[in-house]
Order: structure tokens, then C-alpha cells, then sequence
């Protein structure tokens, strides 16, 4: 496997408290990974010493050379007065793209948001979380983390997004999920694990096994 990602033993502590355990897995480059687990078990930690925006206690993060990474919160705030195309300035401008008006406008279109001049304070849940989307691909990153990218979404907006997600896998993005909705996982994930109070208690493999995921995480996750 071409590895483009490798935690090893990654644990992070707050004072008494540890929320990560001795985290391991690697990712190869196209892979879409899952990172499952109830609230608590140390998913957003994980993603955000990936990121860089948290530093492990003791462990392990290995990031390929070169690799670009974009992210998408899972709870996304723009400034409620600003455009979406105003938003995407703003972020393009970070990343060296001022005047790339195109691009921006095709990313957008991308996500589902054709109209990009509605201010965000009028957007629907799903649509803020449509624009964080747009804004973690303006870099047109290697790796995506996506932090409850279907939440707030209806039926048709989740088809939406998964087949861009699909579509992002076949040019060969590699992308970290994590979410609850488990149907949402088993249709575009390949693999994946499985947290509990900070640990990996098990792992996941698309198309393996005859248990549902859903079935396999109720069996696992509720167990005390």
C-alpha cells in the first residue's frame, strides 16, 4: 500500500484525561477510511492532530511529502453577511487564488450551490455544510478530512454529496470520514475503524463481512 498517512501509537491527554489511546492505522493513497465511534471517542481529537491543530502527547503522525490536505468541520461558521463567492474569495485568497473567479465559481456549482450570492446567513444547514465542502477543496487538496459531511442534509443532498465523493475517489483524492450515518459509510467508505473512549477496538473492511456495519457497531459501541 502506498501509504500517504500512519498514526503510530498516538495518544493525546488533557491534565488526568485521555481521549486518545495508543491510536494506529495507516491510509494508502485513494483510499476513502472512516473514523467511527460515538460522541467521546476521540474522533475529532484524531483529526485535528492529523491537522497539525492539536499535538499528540506522545505517538506518532506521518504525512507524506508533498501531500496537501482540506478540511470540512463538522459544525461550519462563515460570516452570516458574506456571499458563498464571498467566502470562497476570502479562503482563496489564503491559499494564493484571489482572482481565480472561474474556479471558484465551478467548485460551487460542484457542491450544488449555483446561486453564490445569497448571503450565508440565509443558508439551510445543509447548504453552510455544502460550502464548507467548496472550501475545502480550493486548494485542490491530496488528502480531504471531512467531519460529518452529510449531516443536516436531506435524502437528495446526500446523493449529492456522496457521488461527488465518489467522483473526488476516482481522481484519486484520498479522504478520512467521519460520521454517523453508517449507510452514508458503507456506500463510499473502503475501510475504516472503530473508536471507544479513545481507543481502536476493531477495524472495518467494506464487502468482508456478512454483519452490517450498523449491526457490527450497535455489537461494539454499546458493549460496556
Amino acid at each position: 500500500m502506498n501509504e500517504i498517512l500512519k498514526l503510530e501509537n498516538v495518544t493525546k491527554s488533557y491534565k488526568d484525561k485521555t481521549v486518545v489511546d495508543a491510536l494506529s492505522f495507516s491510509i494508502g493513497k485513494g483510499e476513502v477510511f472512516a473514523l467511527l465511534g460515538a460522541n467521546g471517542a476521540g474522533k475529532t481529537t484524531t483529526i485535528k492532530m492529523i491537522l497539525g491543530l492539536a499535538k499528540p502527547s506522545s505517538g506518532k503522525i506521518e504525512i507524506a511529502d508533498g501531500v496537501k490536505s482540506g478540511y470540512s468541520p463538522e459544525t461550519p461558521y462563515f460570516p452570516p453577511y458574506l456571499s458563498a463567492m464571498e467566502v470562497m474569495r476570502y479562503y482563496a485568497g489564503i491559499e494564493g487564488r484571489k482572482k481565480d473567479k472561474e474556479y471558484l465559481e465551478e467548485l460551487l456549482d460542484t457542491v450544488g450551490l449555483e446561486d453564490n450570492r445569497t448571503r450565508v446567513k440565509d443558508y439551510s444547514k445543509g447548504m453552510i455544510q455544502r460550502l464548507a465542502l467548496a472550501q475545502a477543496l480550493i486548494a485542490d487538496p491530496d488528502l480531504l478530512i471531512l467531519d460529518e459531511p452529510t449531516a443536516g442534509l436531506d435524502a437528495l443532498g446526500r446523493k449529492h454529496n456522496l457521488e461527488l465523493l465518489r467522483k473526488l475517489k476516482e481522481r484519486g483524492k484520498t479522504i478520512i470520514i467521519n460520521s454517523h450515518i453508517l449507510h452514508d459509510i458503507e456506500a463510499i467508505c473502503d475501510r475504516g475503524v472503530i473508536m471507544k473512549k479513545g481507543k481502536v477496538i476493531d477495524s472495518w473492511t467494506n464487502g468482508v463481512s456478512h454483519e452490517s456495519l450498523e449491526d457490527k457497531f450497535i455489537r461494539l459501541v454499546g458493549e460496556e
